[in-house]
């Protein structure tokens, strides 16, 4: 029996353990819950949490009705590695393509419990671009996209973006000096928030350019 504080985290290490040792390749499936819970001696909550913790860092897939597949023996860590590496040029051009199928989709997509998540951010976006809080204001602006890539309903274009997002955070933090940039283009974030919430995905495409092209 595993005795660490938190038993998911300690299993879900086990398991990557295995897979990047090759007991368990890249498209086999994992064995089901009982035996994992065997294995290890927990219960089905601990596995299924553990499993939970693999599929966000990007070792494992769960398909309904199907398992859960292995389908990486890195995970994110080597995409991670990339982006850090990588000219911001080539950055904003992957956030360009991302944010604008993103908007298409979300305009589809959303529903109102997102709907408010992203009022909720776009809000205090604003705020802080009024007051001049640089760090409060992007971290909130990529909350907003987050939100929105979150509703889009393409799990892989979600997981993207929070990738990226780490290193337009850090980036947007490292080159503004004020909020004057995210001061002007929040009546554009509102306005994409308002077709999203139309559905109307020809309008937000419109819209999600024009934020763009102001950074």
């Amino acid at each position: 029996m595993l005795q660490r504080k938190s038993l998911a985290q300690e299993v879900a290490e086990l398991i990557r353990q295995d897979i990047r040792s090759g007991i368990y390749a890249v498209d086999e499936k994992l064995p089901a819950e009982p035996e994992l819970m065997k294995k290890f001696g927990v219960g089905r909550s601990t596995v299924r949490e553990a499993i939970k913790f693999l599929t966000h860092s990007g070792f494992v897939n769960v398909l309904q009705g199907v398992g859960t597949r292995v389908v990486s023996t890195t995970g994110n860590a080597s995409l991670e590695h990339t982006l850090k590496r990588s000219e911001f040029a080539d950055l904003f051009e992957v956030r360009q393509l991302l944010e604008i199928r993103i908007a298409e989709k979300a305009a589809l997509n959303r529903n109102d419990e997102q709907l408010q998540r992203m009022e909720a951010e776009l809000q205090k976006r604003g705020q802080n671009a009024v007051d001049g809080q640089l760090d409060g204001c992007v971290k909130a602006d990529v909350a907003f996209h987050s939100i929105m890539a979150e509703s889009c309903g393409n799990h892989l274009l979600h997981e993207l973006y929070k990738i990226i997002s780490v290193q337009l955070t850090q980036f947007f933090i490292e080159q503004f000096t004020d909020t004057q940039t995210f001061l002007k283009s929040q009546p554009w974030h509102e306005e994409l928030l308002a077709q999203v919430r139309a559905q109307n995905p020809a309008k937000a495409l419109k819209i999600v350019n024009k934020i763009i092209g102001t950074v």
